[in-house]
């Protein structure tokens, strides 16, 4: 069985004092391909150290986070732009708005989601969603720049029914992780009434480990909570969920 995280922060800082036995633990439960957001220039040479040392497994996106779209923004989208020209990348990501932190910022995040959705169409390339407290202001420019060559994963989905539909409608997957696994988390309610052909599955490690694991560090081999959960909802096995969502991560990824 292949698991696919298609959204995990190995090179966090939460992982440093053991981070080669948490990979091999995750490789040991079928996690076999992590995908590996950017956030900023400052984390970009762990990215490439991890992939150096897992060069069958990792696969880097190159991207400015939306919590770190700062006064300096313009020099973070050239070091981005820099290396997507430079080298191979499997997405832009992850980009987009977060208004939970912060909202003073707001035109300077709108400024850098649209520069990164155009660089990614310009190299036909999957982008990768980040919102927060932000779903009117992602669907605007969504809207604005949709078209035949708009695709990627919705990270961290967390809306409801109908918002779920919307970002489908815009050629997105919906990035499924510990939040299905909450008692509270309600996306469980409405998951089943999603076709299976638009879910991957994610961990977003170190961040939103599922039960029973919630509130501590989460890693990738959790995933496999996400993908008992799922297949609960789509009444299918683990492992028919682990081929389909696998599948549908390389029809994004094209990997």
């Amino acid at each position: 069985m292949i698991i696919t995280d298609t959204h995990t922060h190995l090179y966090s800082e939460q992982f440093d004092d053991d981070r080669s036995d948490m990979i091999q633990r995750s490789l040991d439960a079928g996690v076999s391909r992590f995908f590996i957001p950017a956030i900023d220039s400052t984390y970009f040479n762990s990215m490439l150290a991890l992939e150096k040392s897992y060069p069958e497994n990792i696969f880097l996106m190159m991207g400015l986070h939306p919590t770190h779209v700062k006064e300096n923004f313009e020099d973070e989208l050239t070091f981005v732009k820099h290396w997507l020209d430079k080298r191979n990348f499997y997405a832009v990501g992850e980009i987009g708005i977060d208004l939970y932190w912060d909202k003073t910022l707001l035109k300077q995040q709108q400024i850098a989601f649209k520069t990164q959705i155009a660089w990614a169409k310009e190299k036909n390339m999957p982008i990768i969603i980040h919102c927060r407290d932000a779903f009117d202001e992602i669907f605007e420019i969504l809207e604005e720049v949709k078209d035949d060559q708009l695709f990627g994963i919705f990270h961290c989905f967390t809306g409801n029914f109908e918002q779920a539909k919307k970002a489908i409608s815009y050629n997105m997957k919906l990035g499924i992780g510990g939040v299905v696994t909450f008692k509270n988390g309600k996306i469980d309610q409405f998951l089943h009434e999603i076709p299976l052909e638009h879910i991957v599955l994610e961990t977003d490690a170190p961040y939103l480990a599922p039960t029973p694991f919630r509130g501590k560090r989460n890693e990738s081999s959790y995933i496999t909570k996400v993908l008992d959960k799922l297949a609960e909802i789509y009444k299918l096995t683990p492992q028919e969920i682990a081929k389909i969502t696998t599948q549908n991560s390389k029809n994004v990824f094209g990997i």
